[in-house]
């Protein structure tokens, strides 16, 4: 993929009798007979008020010096800070700037928004999400989130690095890292990348009015999470930054796990377009070969992390809340079965973060 165009892979079309034809067909079925929305109902509607108070409440703590005289206290108010945060991302801005939530695109947006709260900028996180990973999962050059700028090798296409031998041990402080860069530099190398490549005009959006926007919204959120604890915190200044550094860790490192454990693990292809950027396979088909759930049973993770250990479900119907998720998977794992596709998933978080590590440590050589 060049710097300064974007040339898009393209899919086998789908036919009448395909695995997506049909599977689109049931899951319809299944939405008109039991009469509701694919958008979220009053069960994301409870997240959207929950979420955002496990991280303002104790940051409302923390700027009320009731616990600075214990560090302890102190620094676990800002690591459930980076609890909560990771909570709003995957629990309602996903679900928000997928346009899920509501049936409304403007409460989508607001809600959308909420990327804010991590210093992030909701334009560049669609572009990269919902454009580049969810219509090229697992293509080296295309799909952004198996890209880590030679830091790491998510992909076999990907070159080799010695050093990449020890990745599965420094793999998960770098996730650590994901919502600090946001909040700093990547946002900034995202817009400008992303206006090279031409893709704004995914989100029908100029350059220059982003920028503008994007700085605002900066200034806002360092003047709110880092400028106002240092001038009400009685402590050092030291403190509040390390306190706001440990906050964003902790919440990339949960995104971290969530995400690559969905991808980047042994079950899942690589496929790569031929030489006239075609993959010769459906793009439904192509999502079942590079995408596996985790701990379908867990009731409280998938609360937790927005059904995202559904993650199968969520690629084949990003636009579908993630509410939903347990009951649509029951139909794409019968008709993946048989149609003799895969249907890959982990029974729990462990098995699937094992699985993971077991990726790292297979592509470092």
């Amino acid at each position: 993929m060049s710097t300064s165009n974007f040339n898009p892979v393209k899919f086998t079309p789908s036919d009448k009798d395909s695995f997506s034809k049909i599977l689109n067909k049931r899951v319809n079925e299944y939405f008109n007979t039991n009469k509701i929305a694919k958008t979220g109902d009053y069960r994301i509607w409870i997240k959207v008020i929950v979420m955002p108070l496990l991280y303002l409440i104790p940051f409302s703590l923390i700027l009320s010096n009731l616990f600075t005289h214990n560090f302890l206290i102190y620094y676990g108010l800002w690591v459930l800070m980076g609890v909560g945060l990771a909570g709003c991302g995957l629990g309602i801005m996903h679900d928000a700037c997928h346009g899920a939530i509501s049936k409304n695109k403007a409460i989508n947006n607001l809600i959308g928004f909420v990327i804010n709260l991590a210093g992030g900028y909701a334009l560049n996180w669609k572009i990269q999400h919902n454009v580049l990973h969810h219509s090229y999962t697992n293509i080296a050059n295309y799909d952004e989130d198996i890209d880590t700028s030679g830091i790491m090798r998510f992909s076999p296409h990907q070159p080799l690095k010695p050093f990449f031998k020890y990745q599965v041990f420094y793999a998960w402080f770098f996730y650590g890292l994901m919502t600090f860069f946001w909040a700093t530099f990547k946002d900034f190398d995202q817009l400008f990348r992303y206006k090279k490549k031409d893709l704004l005009k995914t989100q029908k959006a100029k350059f220059e009015t982003e920028l503008i926007k994007m700085i605002f919204l900066k200034c806002i959120y360092y003047t709110l999470f880092i400028v106002l604890p240092i001038l009400l915190v009685e402590l050092s200044w030291i403190h509040v930054l390390l306190g706001w550094f440990f906050m964003h860790f902790t919440a990339g490192l949960i995104l971290g796990c969530i995400f690559q454990s969905a991808h980047v693990v042994p079950s899942s292809e690589y496929p790569l377009p031929d030489e006239n950027n075609v993959i010769h396979n459906e793009l439904a088909n192509h999502q079942m070969l590079t995408t596996a759930n985790f701990a379908p049973n867990n009731k409280i993770l998938s609360w937790y992390i927005g059904g995202l250990n559904y993650q199968i479900e969520h690629h084949l119907f990003p636009t579908m809340s993630h509410v939903h998720h347990r009951e649509v998977s029951k139909i794409v794992r019968s008709t993946a079965l048989e149609f003799g596709l895969p249907y890959h998933s982990q029974p729990t978080f462990l098995n699937a973060l094992n699985n993971h590590a077991k990726m790292l440590s297979s592509l470092s050589k």
